[in-house]
């Protein structure tokens, strides 16, 4: 097969309907023949071996920021064009990255350092909803509700504010939608401008009375000399309430779907929960939430040979890398017992995903008590659908039967 026959640009991503259903087999095709490849569709260097997307995704000195890169490429569009707006610290570059990211990181690190109680109330709160009901969704009654609340929980969002936060949460997903339609870019200018006016109302609050919540942990270190803004703190807390809910949602519902697809590993886990950290971990390698990461070539460099130039985009398949066979021993068999090696579903470096150690949390206690609660869980029949939403890897639904 020649490179002008491998998949590529749309087909990588999951609008496409095939790639959405199941990406692995494109994804290793393009990871055996042309691991480097520059993406003709995408205007990008698509990278799919683990080596190179963490060296690439460990690597300090490129760029994050889309705006500095090469302006055609898919994922860069419409950068330039946000101008001064305040960005997330996703798309950040030092010094700013470092000056916003260091307090934020203290601030909820320390936070969710202390929420596995509070945690473990609420997972037990939405299943004692569940328990007298022959079948529910895994998404709707359950993915959906216990990331939302632990998320407003750290922040400090009332619950009756909780289904405007996930529909706001559902519109600012969007920013990272490329080939967002015009609908979409108005529920992300609605959902903005919500949560703007929601954390500027907020912040101003706190300050006149301080709560137990992270908004106030934010505007007290800028009250102690943290070189923030409030639109850099309003922006990064949106961030976390995005990151907080919609990708964790999602590790829930893959997490569930893979272990009830393989009842051997599910009956380790039931003999074993010891095994439930190292379970999540491999639900992360093995159908991760999030798909690529993104960064920019600030020089001239080789990857595998293959020459990249300065401000061509890098797309890192997450995804891809964490099946590749030149790392994982058969990389597509689910395996909670497996010889641990580092996943990539987190990215790497500076810009680790900073809701890691809350998601790795929620993902222990939701899935370990689900099925500790309902020792008969099974899938209905059921046709599974994806959300076509490019980056990520999300079930719009999955029924099951206690």
């Amino acid at each position: 097969m020649s490179e002008q026959q491998l998949p590529t640009g749309l087909q990588l991503l999951e609008i496409d309907p095939e790639f959405r259903a199941d990406p692995y087999p494109r994804l290793a095709e393009l990871q055996e023949k042309c691991p480097v490849r520059h993406d003709p569709v995408l205007e990008a260097v698509v990278l799919t071996g683990y080596e190179d997307v963490r060296a690439v995704v460990n690597d300090r000195s490129l760029w994050r920021n889309p705006a500095r890169g090469n302006p055609r490429a898919l994922f860069n569009r419409g950068a330039a064009a946000s101008g001064d707006a305040p960005q997330t610290i996703l798309f950040m570059d030092d010094p700013d990255h470092a000056r916003v990211r260091g307090p934020l990181t203290q601030a909820f690190y320390k936070r969710a350092a202390r929420m596995k109680p509070q945690v473990e109330v609420i997972v037990d709160e939405v299943l004692d909803g569940l328990s007298d009901r022959p079948s529910f969704d895994i998404i709707a009654d359950y993915g959906v509700p216990v990331p939302i609340l632990v998320i407003a929980a750290v922040l400090g969002i009332e619950k009756s504010r909780l289904r405007e936060f996930r529909e706001w949460s559902e519109g600012i997903i969007q920013s990272l939608n490329a080939m967002r339609t015009p609908a979409e870019e108005a529920q992300l200018a609605a959902a903005a401008t919500a949560l703007d006016a929601f954390f500027a109302e907020a912040m101003a609050e706190r300050r006149k009375a301080p709560r137990d919540d992270l908004i106030t942990d934010m505007v007290q270190l800028q009250a102690e000399g943290a070189e923030l803004t409030d639109s850099e703190v309003s922006v990064n807390l949106q961030s976390l309430l995005v990151g907080g809910n919609l990708t964790t949602t999602d590790l829930i519902g893959n997490g569930v779907l893979a272990f009830l697809r393989h009842p051997a590993e599910l009956a380790k886990l039931r003999a074993d929960p010891r095994l439930v950290a190292p379970a999540v971990e491999e639900i992360l390698r093995y159908d991760p939430p999030i798909s690529i990461t993104g960064r920019i070539a600030s020089r001239d460099l080789e990857i595998r040979g293959a020459p990249v130039a300065c401000k061509d985009a890098l797309i890192n398949s997450l995804r891809a890398a964490n099946r590749d066979p030149s790392v994982y021993e058969d990389p597509d068999r689910f395996d909670i017992t497996r010889k641990h090696v580092p996943h990539m579903a987190f990215g790497g470096g500076a810009h680790i995903c900073i809701g890691a150690p809350l998601a790795r949390m929620e993902g222990q206690v939701a899935l370990w008590k689900l099925f500790q609660r309902f020792p008969t869980l099974k899938l209905a029949d059921q046709a599974l659908t994806y959300r076509a939403l490019p980056g990520f890897r999300g079930l719009e639904r999955l029924i099951v039967e206690t």
